[in-house]
């Protein structure tokens, strides 16, 4: 049969497709808006952070510190809460060279093994840096065994007159060195390790001078670990344009600074200088730092501490808003408050501080079918709104679960959250359902995962959580 007449044609192939769909119902398109909250949340790789000590210990007394020594470790009654302090998702442990390699190429990794241990019982992933010594004290030179190798030598490089190593000998190159490469094969990408300050010359690892090592020697051992940790993200000191440009030049590096706060500490003896107006602003952007925080953290340590502030140094108010503010203008992701106490009254601007310090991802909206069948694709759209001031630096795929009270489905989207800047993001996708997915109704949730454990590990400011901590937004009809 020959069709003469198009218009004819065409009615009967709709009606030939009415004929094959029209027992098919349109499906509905379910629209999703969470509310926000407002609640102060801990999630990995950002806000404060404990040094020397863990979630659940009792803080420094007063306005003072240790570093550097061996953690002496408290007992744990379970409560994981500090008086004057936020729990927090980091813990910071600075460990001077010579407890590590006491004896020439023996390296006592009890000191790490034993804080990643403890830094997963307390909810926490470790930040760590190896400081080559710390100031003239024979307990915080470097190891006997090199200072015998080297001699009481040392390189004065300072107007005020202390001793440094001498940075420039070979063997003081080769043997830190070797020590930082020995821990990347160890550690680099332990699941507990979150960052490595990338510590090479000064005091306390502070970087002092670095600009005026020799270019040879600046790369050597800024290498040590840029080869060493490849899988775990990498904080440079702000030190000097060479080496933190050779260091962007070559991986994704973050910044740290030692002394946040500082508005005239020293400013009697050293002609009114203070980090906050007299430097930090300004190398930030000579150094060609501004825009690193985009692929590594920026984790700045308090100058004395939050309290310290208070009690020697008379900071008001006003004077705490405009530290946090800058640090938030800087894109700060974690602080190191020196495991000290916070003033009560200071403690609703510390907690605005934690909202929007690092990442927090509000979802918006999400629209998914309310019906889907087993071997076919769950397609979602959705709308999340970063209200903090960094990305998420390390991978926790967002994940899609279907329960109901007889089964349970965990389905990975391909969405990387390292991308996910400030501001908005639109994430489209879609998931299969598995074959053998039972029909029923089910509860659809969400969650950014742990990609080991499969286990929801960052906290949404939006309503929903349930007790694993998914997100639940609605349910879906499952139909064979």
């Amino acid at each position: 049969m020959k069709f003469k007449d198009p218009i004819n044609k065409s009615l009967l192939i709709l009606t030939v497709l009415l004929c094959m769909f029209g027992n098919l119902r349109s499906q509905e398109v379910i629209t999703v808006k969470p509310n926000e909250i407002d609640d102060v949340l801990t999630n990995p790789g950002m806000g404060f952070m404990t040094f020397q000590r863990f979630n659940g210990d009792e803080l420094n007394e007063g306005i003072r510190w240790t570093e550097g020594f061996p953690i002496e470790y408290q007992e744990f009654d379970g409560n994981l809460e500090m008086e004057e302090h936020p729990l927090t998702s980091i813990a910071y442990f600075r460990l001077y060279w010579r407890f590590l390699e006491p004896e020439q190429g023996k390296y006592h990794w009890e000191h790490i093994d034993k804080a990643l241990q403890t830094a997963r019982e307390r909810s926490q992933q470790l930040l760590i840096r190896v400081a080559p010594y710390g100031n003239n004290l024979p307990e915080t030179d470097v190891p006997e065994w090199f200072r015998e190798m080297v001699g009481d030598e040392y390189k004065n490089q300072s107007e005020v007159k202390h001793w440094q190593v001498d940075h420039e000998n070979p063997l003081y190159i080769k043997h830190f060195g070797n020590l930082i490469r020995e821990m990347g094969k160890r550690y680099d990408g332990h699941p507990d390790l979150d960052a490595v300050d990338l510590s090479i010359i000064g005091a306390w690892g502070e970087g002092e001078y670095t600009y005026l090592l020799s270019e040879t020697t600046m790369k050597a051992l800024v290498d040590a670990y840029l080869e060493s940790f490849p899988h775990t993200p990498l904080i440079m000191q702000l030190s000097d344009y060479n080496s933190n440009q050779y260091g962007l030049s070559k991986a994704n590096v973050g910044w740290r600074v030692d002394c946040l706060g500082d508005l005239g500490m020293w400013a009697e003896e050293q002609d009114g200088f203070n980090h906050m107006y007299d430097r930090y602003p300004m190398e930030i952007i000579q150094f060609g730092m501004q825009d690193a925080w985009k692929k590594a953290p920026v984790s700045l340590e308090v100058c004395s501490t939050i309290k310290g502030w208070k009690e020697k140094h008379g900071y008001d108010l006003d004077d705490v808003r405009f530290i946090i503010d800058e640090s938030l203008k800087w894109h700060i992701s974690s602080f190191n408050n020196k495991s000290s106490g916070i003033p009560e009254e200071w403690v609703p601007e510390i907690n605005r501080w934690l909202k929007k310090m690092g990442y927090r991802f509000v979802l918006r909206k999400f629209t998914y079918p309310e019906m889907v069948k087993p071997n076919e694709s769950l397609n979602f759209t959705s709308w999340w709104d970063n209200k903090g001031v960094a990305p998420c630096y390390k991978e926790y795929p967002l994940a899609i679960r279907l329960k109901n009270e007889a089964d349970s489905r965990v389905m990975i989207t391909r969405a990387d959250i390292r991308e996910w800047l400030p501001g908005d993001n639109l994430y489209d996708d879609a998931v299969f359902i598995p074959l053998d997915m039972p029909a029923g109704d089910y509860d659809l949730q969400i969650g950014m995962i742990n990609p080991l454990t499969s286990e929801p590990s960052i906290k949404l400011a939006i309503e929903g959580k349930d007790q694993e901590g998914w997100y639940t937004l609605g349910k879906i009809k499952i139909e064979k």
